[in-house]
């Protein structure tokens, strides 16, 4: 028996089988029960196989063309890919760690990448990248077809244990609470955002154990007791006894199944939509429950695409199988967000990173051409988007939004840009359907003038992402100034106020996306600064309903209104932690009591 000491931050006993996750370059660790050992060998192999398809593509296609000369390097890419070393070694560590594929892959690659580094030869050591770029592919086209995160646990035959590194709100609100029957992690505090979610749901945790994630395997047993702050391993059978007959009398209530619409405890309507990326994420939303697609992330489009291939017929498809899987939901579609460096590295030609490389998921600190900016000075990239987006309209309730928008004189320019396509169209004979306009509030600039934009706008969509970042001047990837990244920083909380006034003052629909929304906490401060429509990870809409339909819209107002007054972030979450961290769902109190 072994005792770890850290702090009690939700009340209750759990006993269960640890099950371990760990986040790190944005791959995330968990064990697997051992009957689906073969199933992620397989997914290895379906992905693998995918992807070499895909570069024999590229080789073919440059052979022919008119970079014949860039075609050997996606041969020796197909002969790395191809390479039994390092697919065995992935292979080994599913089989005898139990962990899912996308962390074997990762682990496999960093040790094969430490070889590339100790090569003397120049030549040798930049062959790396192309490695990387091979894993990077593999590990696009893993996601197709991937369970949603919420689903990990429920494999679990048993009661089971969450151990992990750190938990971000947004990821824990995505997971299925029914199967877990508490969690430790070795980062957090008392006012850790993911405790107080924790409370609210009544799931023992323990937070700031420094190193639990790597002193427990996955599948020992594990007893977490968040009133002492202390989690045994290997525990005696006694002691097993007692935490599940403590447990026995004091079970949390599960969270509810997914319904059409969400409303407050005291009637206040919200309306939760959903984020996707791919077409495969839209079933996933419907199953949760989402009202709509809140934010398609068109740029995904280009993920295992060059801009040739990607033609107007192959957008109008997309965009029409989406307004059809989510019909008669409405469907939001942002424009292209990429900048000239990922637009420059789908090309056909040039010596550039291959279509399938990362930053397209995460650069977004970039401050230069990038999303409206590249498309107004790619004006036929656009129009044919545009063009595509129109013809798809008819057959749905489909909205168009144009991201990364700095003031009014762009979004006039864009709109224009729209007509021309409408023009184009119209000309060729065909029925063009008016559609909404919005415009994605994300540049300080755009929400300064939100009530100019507001005038010219069908909607406005808050994009706290980028509006953190570019507000607070930080870039959340990088490490030295990362803790920076705070959404609870006064000038956000203002200017979220600002944009929802000038919105009201306009009576135009204003909704928020991006990872406030996923945060439990964050969105009931969301829905007492007045917000009620949001788009979140589909994974985490079930939460995000139960924990709304506990709290009281009236008492968020007031909880809101003293959280504006604050002048500081410590501040602000200590006030938090004493209001929303005692909300009590089983009693139906409200926050602010």
């Amino acid at each position: 028996m072994q005792s770890l000491t850290g702090v009690g931050v939700s009340p209750g006993v759990a006993v269960g089988r640890a099950v371990v996750l760990t986040h790190r370059t944005q791959v995330l660790r968990f064990s697997i029960p051992s009957k689906h050992i073969d199933r992620e060998v397989t997914r290895l192999g379906t992905a693998r196989t995918r992807s070499r398809h895909q570069l024999e593509a590229l080789r073919e296609r440059l052979t022919a063309g008119a970079g014949p000369e860039l075609a050997s390097l996606f041969g020796a890419q197909i002969l790395m890919l191809d390479d039994p070393m390092w697919l065995t070694r992935a292979t080994t560590l599913i089989r005898e760690q139990r962990v899912n594929v996308e962390w074997a892959v990762q682990c496999a690659f960093d040790e094969l990448s430490s070889v590339f580094d100790t090569v003397e030869d120049p030549y040798l050591r930049e062959r790396r990248g192309d490695f990387g770029d091979v894993v990077g592919r593999l590990r696009m086209n893993l996601r197709q077809g991937t369970a949603d995160l919420g689903d990990l646990f429920k494999d679990f035959d048993e009661p089971c244990v969450l151990i992990a590194d750190e938990l971000m709100p947004s990821m824990a609100a995505q997971l299925d609470w029914s199967h877990i029957q508490g969690f430790a992690t070795d980062a957090g505090s008392r006012t850790y955002h993911t405790a107080i979610l924790a409370r609210s749901l009544h799931v023992p945790a323990v937070v700031g154990l420094h190193d639990a994630s790597h002193q427990i395997a996955p599948g020992a047993l594990v007893v977490i007791d968040g009133t002492e702050g202390t989690i045994v391993l290997d525990p005696p059978a006694s002691l097993i006894a007692e935490a599940r007959a403590l447990r026995a009398g004091g079970l949390a209530p599960q969270p509810k199944p997914a319904s059409a619409q969400t409303t407050t405890a005291d009637g206040v309507r919200i309306s939760l939509e959903a984020n996707v990326e791919l077409l495969s994420d839209v079933a996933v939303a419907r199953k949760q429950g989402a009202e709509g697609v809140g934010l398609y992330r068109s740029e995904f489009l280009l993920a295992d695409r060059t801009v040739a291939e990607l033609t107007e017929d192959v957008q109008y498809d997309v965009y029409r199988s989406l307004l059809d899987q989510m019909a008669p939901g409405p469907v939001t579609v942002r424009t292209f967000d990429i900048d000239e460096d990922q637009l420059a590295s789908r090309q056909p030609s040039g010596a550039l990173p291959p279509p399938w490389i990362e930053p397209i998921e995460h650069s977004r600190a970039r401050l230069g051409l990038r999303a409206i900016r590249l498309s107004l000075k790619r004006r036929e990239l656009l129009r044919q988007q545009l063009r595509a987006l129109l013809r798809a309209a008819r057959h749905g309730d489909l909205r168009v939004m144009f991201p990364f928008v700095s003031g009014v004189d762009e979004f006039r320019e864009a709109k224009a840009v729209l007509a021309e396509a409408a023009s184009e169209l119209e000309s060729r004979g065909e029925q063009v359907r008016a559609v909404p306009v919005g415009v994605m509030i994300e540049v300080p600039s755009a929400a300064f003038t939100s009530d100019l934009l507001a005038k010219e706008a069908d909607f406005l969509t808050i994009g706290t992402n980028d509006l953190i970042q570019c507000c607070l001047a930080v870039d959340r990837t990088d490490d030295r100034v990362s803790h920076l990244y705070e959404p609870l920083h006064p000038a956000i909380l203002r200017l979220i106020r600002q944009v929802r006034r000038a919105a009201a003052r306009q009576r135009r629909p204003l909704s928020v996306c991006g990872e406030m929304a996923s945060d439990p906490v964050l969105l009931a401060l969301l829905v007492g600064l007045g917000l009620s429509s949001f788009s979140m990870a589909p994974s985490a809409i079930p939460a995000a309903r139960q924990i709304l339909a506990e709290v009281n819209a009236g008492e968020l107002r007031r909880v809101a209104t003293h959280v504006l007054r604050l002048a500081s972030v410590p501040e602000i979450e200590n006030y938090l932690l004493k209001t929303l961290g005692g909300m009590d769902p089983a009693r139906k109190q409200t926050v602010g009591n």
